[in-house]
């Protein structure tokens, strides 16, 4: 069971025989085992040149990702990540109101710690896309861990909000960049068919982590003071360097043919490796600007529902138990939706414009709930919506750049979107100092939303009516063509068309590209 290899470092081919286990059959040929000199240097080199120096060494080349195996522990890292990433951040309030107190100062300059954490998170997704790109995921992510935590430690002896503002907002925050782009691109190359439903699990860990964090991050303040624990959670947060290891590289058919291109500029390498290019890719624009959109509006109900439902004359804990009845049902939301995407019943367009729309109206809504229950209707609602969204928004970056350029189109979106949420809670607190209530903060987050749902129907193919299933899988034909062959094969086939070096896949109808 499993393969037979037939090696041959010192001829003029190497000939790798598959099994039926594998439905492809992989050929890479080396006259005179002659490299171009750009392969040391690029992106996915390493995979070349270790073929280069012996065809053993050689990675085993993915025609598809996977769907399973392995990929569930990048989903079981990729949840303990966001657990540790955005379950600290949420749950940091309890730190607030420490540092309010110790330092004496005003609650907005206080505030700065974690936005300048969130803002350092989302602007340096790009530089966590670039170096994953080059490196590979799971030392970015190693590293990304051990800044995080060096940022919580070096905070536990500030002397000021400037130290805090350094240490947790701009050294943790580069620690954070450098975990969640990595892993979320992990998810997304591991799985196909279920990459919806994979995306959603490993996000379920923000909603569970906050209800386990706020608690426990209390109880340690109380027990050990805020310096102490600090130090407590820097611990914990060292956790993310077992989760990225757990990050075992991936190589797809894609990564192979990354290697036809033969531009070696510094600057070229550079913009790729950051994913200039998409700038001028304008499908993934639009879809950037809906997502600046929706992220404008997404984010209000966090700051204001509270306080709105106190305004409306209800008690403290049962407008505390508004946001946590959303954040239950946040987690189911993102299950199903997971589960309903990767059915294939409906393009995932369409659902991220029907959740879209859902929470947009639930935004709007909220001032008419007059009601205590009302109001808690229209706040499940919201967190069905909300939840529902978030793997969908992740989920439909490689169908619209595709599996070769997905981490360059994560940083990008992530840092441009994060200038909606920047706006969006100022925009909502001016709004009502300007009316005296919230009503006019909510309906303008709302709009938002809807505006973002008018952009997301200008993708390609949104109007186009369901076809065949996405994700059908012919068989493959089984062919090995020697080496004198390779420069007559189609492009499609080459890895490199000047016959140095040849991986000749068997054709597949069903490539992963442009929604």
């Amino acid at each position: 069971m499993g393969k037979k290899e037939f090696w041959k470092c010192d001829v003029s081919y190497l000939w790798i025989k598959l099994l039926p286990a594998v439905p492809t059959n992989i050929v890479v040929t080396l006259p005179g085992r002659h490299f171009p000199s750009h392969y040391g240097s690029h992106p996915k080199s390493g995979l070349l040149s270790q073929v280069g120096r012996c065809p053993a060494m050689a990675p085993h080349v993915h025609p598809e990702p996977p769907d399973g195996g392995w990929g569930w522990m990048i989903v079981l890292a990729g949840f303990m990540q966001t657990s540790l990433v955005f379950g600290v951040i949420r749950s940091f309030g309890v730190f607030f109101v420490e540092f309010v107190h110790h330092f004496d100062e005003l609650a907005g300059r206080v505030s700065w710690i974690t936005s300048i954490g969130i803002a350092v998170q989302q602007f340096a997704s790009p530089l966590a896309s670039a170096l994953s790109t080059r490196y590979g995921a799971r030392p970015v992510v190693m590293v990304g861990g051990l800044l995080a935590s060096l940022g919580m430690f070096l905070g536990s002896f500030a002397t000021g909000l400037m130290h805090l503002y350094l240490c947790i907002g701009l050294l943790s925050g580069i620690g954070y960049a450098l975990v969640f782009t990595p892993s979320i691109g992990a998810v997304a190359r591991y799985f196909k068919k279920k990459r919806t439903l994979a995306t959603g699990l490993a996000f379920t860990g923000v909603g569970l982590s906050s209800f386990a964090f706020s608690p426990l991050f209390q109880y340690l303040v109380d027990s050990y003071s805020w310096r102490g624990a600090l130090i407590i959670v820097s611990g914990i947060t060292l956790n993310l360097l077992v989760c990225g290891a757990l990050l075992r590289p991936l190589t797809l058919k894609e990564d192979l043919a990354q290697a036809e291109d033969t531009d070696t500029s510094w600057c070229r390498q550079c913009s790729v490796l950051f994913g200039l290019p998409l700038l001028s890719h304008w499908p993934f624009m639009r879809y950037v600007l809906a997502i600046l959109l929706i992220n404008t509006g997404y984010f209000i109900p966090y700051v204001h529902l509270v306080a709105h439902a106190r305004v409306q004359g209800f008690s403290e804990y049962q407008a505390a138990f508004l946001m946590s009845a959303a954040a239950i049902i946040d987690i189911c939301g993102r299950l199903f939706s997971g589960w309903l995407a990767d059915r294939g019943t409906f393009k995932l367009q369409h659902l991220l414009t029907f959740w879209t729309a859902v929470t947009g109206l639930s935004l709007i809504t909220i001032p008419l709930g007059q009601s205590y229950y009302a109001l808690l209707v229209i706040s499940l609602l919201y967190g069905l919506g909300a939840g529902a969204m978030t793997p969908v928004v992740f989920s439909l970056v490689p169908q619209l750049v595709g599996i070769r350029q997905l981490l360059g189109g994560l940083g990008l979106l992530q840092m441009l979107e994060s200038v909606g949420g920047l706006l969006g809670a100022p925009l909502s607190g001016w709004l009502r100092d300007l009316t005296g209530n919230y009503y006019a903060s909510f309906g303008a987050a709302g709009g938002f939303l809807l505006a973002g749902c008018l952009v997301l129907m200008t993708l390609p193919n949104f109007f186009q009516c369901l076809g065949k299933p996405p994700y059908d899988q012919p068989e493959t034909s089984k062919e090995v063509y020697p080496a004198n062959d390779c420069e007559e094969l189609p492009p499609s086939q080459l890895l490199v068309k000047n016959g140095h070096v040849c991986a000749i896949f068997s054709e597949t109808k069903n490539e992963e590209g442009p929604v």
